[in-house]
């Protein structure tokens, strides 16, 4: 059974200009108004509430170094959204986590990981791998969730409880990202299947999303950032860049990665950025159709997290 969690968390996110907060936190309400959940509903899925996050705070003029933005409400977040996670995946259910921004990763990371650990499927627009040992400029975890999650932060990002990673790199593999980004080759030097959106477009959703199974299978968690779509498609994201793929491919890949994932989590779509709706109603197609088989192929023995 999929059950829908909200996780309206912006606390990753840089702002979008000095003193202002970003949108993505009002998403799973956005997608609730354009029916996302009344059609996963009829679909079967139950919901299992919320997990509120603490009040955004653009702290770039107070924020000591080595310390990202809005860390401890962070950490906070991360830790209680580990815990509702739990529950479900002890329950034998499938948890559908409604973002905010892709900080969330974490979440679904320490509770895994607090499970004997699964392996990642990562799409996304961007490789989300900055890190310390790449960049003077670790500040916002929703552009360096990918490293924390395979262990390359800060401790207190990337090895919650001792937990680190939370991901294996070898069990690890990243879809979407375009051509020049600038921390592709240390990626693929790193994880199991790095494949950029170009790929998608040329080989087929089908075959990369089989590829990607192979290596992060038989069972794994599934972070999917919508700005993977190209912004021709999808405009109402944090950091829109051109050259990735379209609706029906998207469609497809989830199709072919939703139903050996034990679980999945949708970021950075950004309301603020949409507002007359329409794209909230494109990605709630793209979910429903993607996603409705969701766990479907997990082998679930006496409950919890398949290794």
């Amino acid at each position: 059974m999929i059950t829908l969690l909200s996780a309206p968390s912006n606390l990753g996110l840089r702002p979008p200009e000095h003193g202002s907060v970003p949108g993505a936190a009002k998403a799973p309400e956005a997608l609730r108004e354009a029916g996302l959940f009344r059609r996963f509903g009829e679909l079967g899925a139950r919901e299992s509430g919320v997990v509120l996050s603490g009040r955004y705070v653009d702290d770039d003029d107070t924020r000591a170094a080595g310390f990202v933005r809005n860390q401890e409400a962070m950490l906070d977040h991360t830790r209680r959204l580990a815990e509702r996670l739990g529950r479900i995946l002890d329950a034998g259910e499938a948890p559908l986590v409604i973002g905010g921004d892709c900080a969330i990763l974490l979440g679904a990371g320490v509770a895994t990981a607090r499970r004997g650990g699964i392996g990642l499927v990562h799409v996304d627009g961007h490789t989300d791998f900055r890190h310390p040992g790449n960049s003077d400029e670790c500040a916002s975890v929703a552009g360096e969730a990918l490293a924390a999650a395979v262990g390359r932060h800060w401790p207190a990002i990337a090895d919650i409880e001792g937990l680190a990673p939370y991901f294996s790199a070898e069990r690890t593999a990243h879809i979407g990202h375009r051509d020049d980004d600038e921390e592709q080759e240390e990626v693929r030097a790193l994880l199991g299947r790095v494949t950029p959106a170009s790929d998608v477009v040329a080989l087929g959703a089908a075959r990369v999303a089989a590829d990607a199974v192979a290596v992060a299978g038989p069972a794994y968690w599934l972070q999917v950032d919508v700005d993977v779509l190209d912004p021709t498609v999808m405009p109402a994201v944090d950091s829109p860049d051109a050259g990735g793929i379209d609706a029906s491919e998207l469609t497809a890949l989830l199709q072919g990665l939703a139903p050996h994932a034990v679980g999945a989590s949708i970021t950075v779509f950004d309301p603020d950025l949409d507002p007359d709706g329409r794209y909230a109603l494109l990605l709630a197609d793209v979910l429903v159709d993607g996603l409705r088989d969701l766990g479907s192929r997990v082998r679930r023995d006496g409950g919890g997290v398949p290794g």
